[in-house]
């Protein structure tokens, strides 16, 4: 048994045909790709029927979801934010709801965690840096925005280390937003196939003992797939609030 082999098959990306090449780089059209085509055609879909409709079980979803669109508005958003988060709102209920669906697609059949791959979750993380200067500038003015970056009052020469210092460090938020999503997302996945590998492994030793290891085995696996209904949740809410925390330091940078 090639656990490797099974561990790529199921985790990483999968290209059906090639697209074209620029600067080297071939582009394709992958796996991960089409699932988030998937999941962004269906958020606009869905939440556009959910929006209009007025009657039975489609109410409950519009309340439901206009609760948590609530929630993300007036916990993340504007706590971090002020007065301009409703200006931004769109973008953060854009990427909490777009990484919570991706998340969620990796635990159906045949499906995959884009969200697990390190190319979207940069992806995701080049906007949340490009949204940070976008804002800051907005909301401050070019002058006032490249004057905080680095604390008013210390000498001059002191800012020519500090300023590449305070670049870096957006730099590194942005990178530690990448990490934190990948490998959470991809975490789950690997634990549950490592304990279904085990039912082989053992099986490949003595059948007996696979069937003994079988019932444990598939428990742990049901288990970790429950827990992980729970991470995809926790983990579009814990991007989407450090994502409002570093554009909102931007914005107020006081």
């Amino acid at each position: 048994m090639n656990f490797e082999k099974i561990l790529s098959h199921h985790l990483l990306d999968h290209a059906f045909f090639p697209l074209f090449d620029l600067g080297g780089v071939r582009f394709a059209f992958t796996k991960h790709l089409l699932m988030m085509w998937i999941v962004g055609s269906f958020l606009l879909v869905a939440f556009s029927w959910l929006a209009r409709t007025r009657t039975g079980a489609g109410l409950l979803a519009r309340v439901a979801l206009e609760s948590l669109v609530l929630y993300i508005r007036d916990v993340i958003v504007e706590p971090a934010l002020g007065h301009a988060g409703r200006r931004y709102l769109p973008y953060f209920l854009t990427l909490f709801f777009f990484i919570l669906f991706c998340n969620l697609a990796g635990l159906l059949p045949y499906g995959a965690t884009a969200t697990g791959n390190i190319s979207v979750t940069a992806g995701l993380a080049l906007c949340t840096f490009g949204l940070m200067q976008v804002a800051g500038v907005r909301e401050q003015g070019l002058f006032n925005y490249l004057k905080h970056v680095a604390p008013s009052g210390i000498p001059w020469w002191v800012l020519v280390i500090l300023y590449p210092i305070e670049i870096l460090g957006m730099l590194v938020k942005c990178i530690a937003l990448t990490i934190r999503l990948f490998a959470n997302m991809i975490a789950g996945h690997i634990v549950a196939l490592s304990f279904l590998s085990l039912i082989f492994i053992f099986g490949e030793m003595s059948r007996p003992l696979g069937f003994l290891v079988s019932v444990p085995a598939v428990g742990l696996a049901l288990f970790i797939t429950c827990l992980d209904l729970l991470v995809a949740l926790l983990q579009a809410y814990i991007f989407t609030m450090l994502t409002a925390l570093f554009v909102g330091s931007s914005v107020h940078p006081h």
